[in-house]
């Protein structure tokens, strides 16, 4: 019989593969602590993301391919996750310290469900695990305090803003300095500052997805956003109908004029399933999303259908992540947030650009 040792454990764990990375666990750096005593054989695995959506298939894989080694009498495999940052300053964007990733939430169009989804994503975040803020961006409607259920005024420490929490995450928004039925009539130099400021001047603490919420379209606070920070990505909300689509395309666009990748596409009020018979009507088209990022070349992120409590949820501060967290909803909800987060993470293993 063979001796057991940590290169056979390691040669054996060759065989389990990041299929978002294409690489084995082995290679990637995932396999720490290993240890091995009498042939009980433990170790951890340390993936890019708490929010990974293979975590459990590569831990069955993992602990079948070490429990068929020869001597092997036990196996302890312990899962944990460190985020790595996706976005690399440039051109004088300074990163914000203790912040790995910030994620850019932004539609072609307004009535989407925009906000909906990023409120929805950052709680998904987490809850599964990773440490969240969020900014409301949409400086001319901030409706993130209503849906987070956050009634409170920006405070500072004497040096820097401290951010509200709510429901597992950190909270800056315009709507912490205005009253609700007050408009907010500004030009693009005081959007600029007041975008620079909820991402240099608050007191964030280490956070693995900073969430920004966009305003509609292709305006000035994205304009903002690119140049004051690094943005490991956007996720783009549509819904099936044609002229949303439409306005998808151009907001995709936006994003790579500005140097910013599109993470994926989610296709929001999907279907209605009608809860007495089960039956799903396509209210606003079929399929639109998916096709539209096939034709671009970006992830399909997933369908989200229409379903009243979400939008109670909204009006009463509940997120439907938090309210009805086994909802066929909630769940497509963390499906969502997870392969975003497995977006990021590809981001972090691309290659450097070779030096000329």
């Amino acid at each position: 019989m063979a001796d057991l040792s940590d290169g056979a454990v390691l040669d054996a764990l060759r065989a389990v593969n990041d299929p978002d990375l294409g690489r084995d666990i082995v290679e990637l750096g995932f396999v720490k602590n290993l240890t091995i005593r009498d042939g009980h054989v433990a170790f951890s695995i340390e993936l890019t993301t708490p929010a990974c959506p293979v975590k459990e298939q590569m831990r069955e894989q993992a602990l079948g391919a070490v429990s068929a080694l020869d001597g092997v009498t036990g196996v302890d495999i312990e899962m944990t996750a460190a985020v790595r940052s996706a976005a690399t300053p440039e051109g004088g964007r300074a990163p914000i310290p203790g912040v790995r990733n910030i994620i850019a939430v932004g539609a072609g169009k307004g009535g989407v469900g925009k906000t909906t989804v990023a409120v929805n994503l950052a709680v998904a975040l987490a809850r599964y695990g990773g440490r969240v803020g969020m900014i409301d961006g949409d400086v001319y409607g901030p409706n993130v305090p209503i849906m987070l259920g956050i009634d409170a005024q920006l405070e500072s420490d004497g040096k820097k803003i401290v951010p509200a929490e709510k429901h597992g995450i950190r909270v800056v928004s315009m709507g912490f300095l205005t009253k609700a039925s007050a408009p907010i009539i500004w030009r693009g130099p005081m959007l600029h500052g007041v975008v620079r400021q909820f991402f240099q001047d608050v007191r964030w603490g280490e956070l693995d997805y900073l969430v920004v919420d966009m305003p509609p379209g292709t305006g000035d606070v994205a304009l903002s956003l690119s140049q004051t920070v690094p943005v490991a990505g956007a996720v783009v909300v549509t819904t099936p109908q044609t002229v949303s689509l439409s306005d998808s395309r151009r907001a995709v666009a936006m994003y790579e004029k500005l140097n910013v990748p599109t993470l994926g596409i989610v296709e929001n009020m999907s279907y209605f399933e009608c809860p007495a018979c089960g039956h799903e009507s396509d209210l606003f088209g079929k399929g639109g999303g998916e096709r539209i990022a096939g034709e671009l070349g970006v992830p399909f992120l997933g369908r989200l259908p229409i379903y009243p409590p979400v939008r109670v949820g909204g009006d009463t501060g509940v997120p439907i992540v938090v309210a009805e967290p086994e909802s066929d909803v909630a769940r497509a909800f963390l499906d969502v947030a997870a392969r975003a987060a497995a977006q990021v993470s590809i981001a972090t293993y691309q290659p450097a650009a070779p030096v000329a």
